[in-house]
């Protein structure tokens, strides 16, 4: 299969399935005729994912999976192997968690190891498992889903933050190691998407209104975030920012590091004493 259409007919293993940016990549590669191998931490909303592209005629299966575990990323490898008769040709690495509203030294290391475990080792035990069996195949693709925390370093969200940027330098990693092995690598960095992340994750109160504000103003929906990736990768593309504000954050950390830095810690300051 080419890299021009690896959106088109692809089997697909996507992570944190069960709802979100994860749920919408499942249903859109179903609806293109894929074959979808959902996994999620919840089997029962994994399967409800599976539910609706079975009742749309295509292809699914279910899969319980703790990404933050390397033995049930294995075991998800081999299920979707067994399903799929042989590897898959997509791998999005999907699932993830949020935290926010403390600064470093008050974030409790409970905090901090929960968002890496899930945001940082998820992606490394799916890139670790995966992406040996689609260069083995010497084509295919692999969507890491980092967000624009990765390089806007946004106060109060330091574990976020680390566990998205180390995502978005993996990727770039895997990208150079892909050159020329047929496989496309592709970071999704985007601000704000209308999902449940902000209601199940570890925000502080505090800063919930502000968040529930910008999502209000801002946020695009998954389904809209998933077309647009998907387009991109093929067209071969690794980085994916799909909001204007990801694009205006991310010129402007490039060329004013410094006073971006500065810029965000005051303005964090203001809007969430306001």
């Amino acid at each position: 299969m080419s890299s021009s259409k690896l959106s088109q007919a692809s089997q697909a293993v996507i992570t944190g399935a069960g709802s979100g940016i994860g749920r919408a990549f499942a249903l859109e590669l179903a609806r293109r005729g894929g074959r979808v191998v959902c996994a999620d931490l919840n089997p029962a909303t994994a399967e409800q994912t599976a539910a609706q592209i079975r009742e749309h005629g295509a292809e699914a299966l279910a899969v319980a999976c703790d990404v933050s575990k390397l033995e049930q990323v294995e075991a998800l490898a081999e299920a979707a192997d067994a399903f799929f008769g042989e590897a898959p040709d997509l791998v999005i690495n999907n699932a993830g968690v949020g935290a926010g509203g403390k600064r470093v030294g008050e974030t409790p290391m409970e905090d901090w190891h929960w968002v890496m475990g899930v945001n940082m080792w998820g992606v490394i035990h799916g890139c670790h498992v995966f992406a040996p069996r689609l260069q083995a195949r010497g084509r295919g693709g692999i969507i890491n889903v980092c967000s624009t925390a990765s390089f806007a370093a946004a106060p109060s969200m330091g574990p976020y933050n680390a566990s998205k940027a180390a995502v978005l330098a993996l990727s770039e990693t895997l990208a150079a190691e892909c050159a020329g092995r047929g496989v496309t690598v592709t970071a999704l960095c985007p601000t704000v998407v209308k999902t449940n992340i902000f209601a199940n994750g570890r925000i502080d109160e505090s800063v919930t209104p502000l968040m529930n504000r910008w999502v209000a103003l801002t946020g695009v929906s998954a389904e809209g975030v998933a077309k647009t990736t998907l387009k991109a990768l093929d067209k071969g593309q690794l980085y994916v920012l799909p909001q204007i504000d990801a694009r205006l954050i991310w010129r402007a950390k490039r060329y004013l590091p410094a006073a971006y830095a500065r810029g965000a810690g005051l303005l964090s300051r203001f809007t969430v004493a306001s």
